[in-house]
């Protein structure tokens, strides 16, 4: 679409309603060539999960849509000494690493809360009218025209000249997008359970930090979330029949205790508060080597890459993606370019930089091979934790996306402008 050759609007249709798809009906919103609807399957917007990591890149992105003063800070937990997180060794208890923040302004620093946190700020940013839930998407086709015809399983259609797939790892939108592209279950599996935090902080010498305490391979996680509600995670290897549902279902406090038995007597007693716990098996697939399709999908979020909550940022990285979408989409109105030519630019600045973090896992799974081998816990987690928790990661929490963006529609500007004028001059 552009804007000298028609004076109908861009038809973007969003799927899913998480924090990517409700940042992008945030950020599409603001554009008044847009006619915007976001779909949710779901019967309403409920807590999934427990708690979600909002790193300092997903800080400055609310901040960039209008929507951080949203979020009552009486609803996050921030450390007070000010580290994001500490790395324990998970037999002896001993503290190996606790991460800083250096230069971070402090309404950017890591916090942790409940998802539903997060996803209540964001939907205070939404037209209500917008979203439609309900609605699972179950069908799309592609018409002569370019137009994308929506089915959904209540029987209502829909059409979008842009369909954003921001409906998670199990994405209807990428599977038509790459119809060949499968996911399944990685091997391992996260417990996740909320406790009283009352009852965690009166735990001998516990302390009241964003916690990790590492096994060779898997790991226990305890945070505070605030208003006495305290965050219990782990997270193990598990084979054999189990069954691969992605978002929890009833699981034994002997499964979440079993992979542990090694662990100091202090996890002992936070896993014995535990009453009630929800397995979430984990899912991957091949990685996209771009995020967008047919000049007309993009994917964002968790339905664009496999990184299967690697680095705690996955807010962040949806955000990013939706300002970079949403700009790009912009940028090519007011360029009087079709929507296809800023999905390009969108995934020249998104795909690079998922490239670069695939890298960092590749990185991971050299380190995990290391300890294959058997050799002590302790050496094991020390090697774990120098390998894997080390600041050398840390640049993806500073990324910039709004300069990396100004960068890139500048350069893409300069090279339209030197083409056109090498064209001036042969004729």
């Amino acid at each position: 679409m552009a804007n000298s050759n028609t004076t109908s609007k861009l038809r973007v249709v969003i799927i899913g309603a998480g924090p990517a798809g409700l940042g992008a009906a945030i950020e599409f919103a603001k554009l008044p060539f847009v006619d915007l609807k976001i779909y949710e399957q779901a019967r309403e917007l409920r807590e999934v999960g427990t708690g979600i990591s909002l790193q300092r890149n997903t800080w400055r992105l609310l901040d960039a849509f209008g929507v951080l003063e949203n979020i009552n800070p009486s609803d996050f937990f921030r450390s007070a000494d000010g580290h994001s997180v500490q790395h324990r060794n998970g037999r002896t208890g001993e503290l190996l690493l606790s991460n800083g923040q250096k230069d971070t302004p402090p309404r950017h620093k890591h916090a942790r809360a409940l998802r539903t946190v997060l996803q209540r700020g964001l939907l205070d940013g939404v037209d209500a009218s917008l979203l439609r839930l309900s609605s699972r998407l179950v069908e799309i086709v592609e018409l002569p025209s370019g137009t994308l015809s929506l089915r959904f399983e209540d029987g209502h259609t829909d059409e979008a000249d842009l369909l954003v797939g921001a409906d998670g790892v199990r994405s209807v939108v990428r599977s038509f997008a790459f119809p060949d592209h499968r996911i399944g279950y990685t091997g391992r599996t996260a417990y996740r359970a909320l406790v009283d935090a009352d009852k965690i902080l009166r735990i001998p010498n516990f302390p009241d930090a964003v916690t990790f305490w590492h096994g060779p391979k898997d790991w226990v996680y305890t945070c505070n979330l605030n208003n006495n509600i305290y965050e219990v995670t782990t997270m193990a290897e598990v084979s054999g029949e189990i069954s691969k549902v992605s978002w929890g279902e009833d699981a034994t406090l002997e499964e979440l205790r079993k992979p542990y038995k090694e662990f100091a007597p202090i996890v002992q007693a936070v896993l014995d508060e535990v009453k009630e716990v929800k397995r979430f098996a984990l899912f991957a697939g091949p990685r996209l080597s771009t995020v967008i399709s047919r000049g007309s999908i993009a994917l964002i979020g968790d339905a664009s890459h496999p990184l299967s909550g690697a680095f705690g940022a996955g807010a962040g990285f949806a955000l990013e993606d939706v300002f970079v979408l949403t700009q790009s989409v912009n940028w090519a109105y007011e360029r009087d370019l079709p929507v296809g030519q800023g999905l390009r630019l969108f995934d020249n600045v998104r795909s690079p930089h998922y490239q670069q973090l695939y890298g960092i896992l590749d990185e991971f799974a050299k380190s995990d091979a290391t300890v294959e081998v058997p050799i002590p816990f302790d050496d094991a987690v020390t090697r774990t934790v120098s390998d894997k928790w080390s600041e050398d990661h840390h640049w993806l929490y500073h990324y910039d996306v709004q300069k990396v963006w100004k960068e890139a529609y500048k350069a893409e500007d300069a090279r339209a402008q030197d083409n056109a004028e090498k064209l001036s001059s042969r004729l």
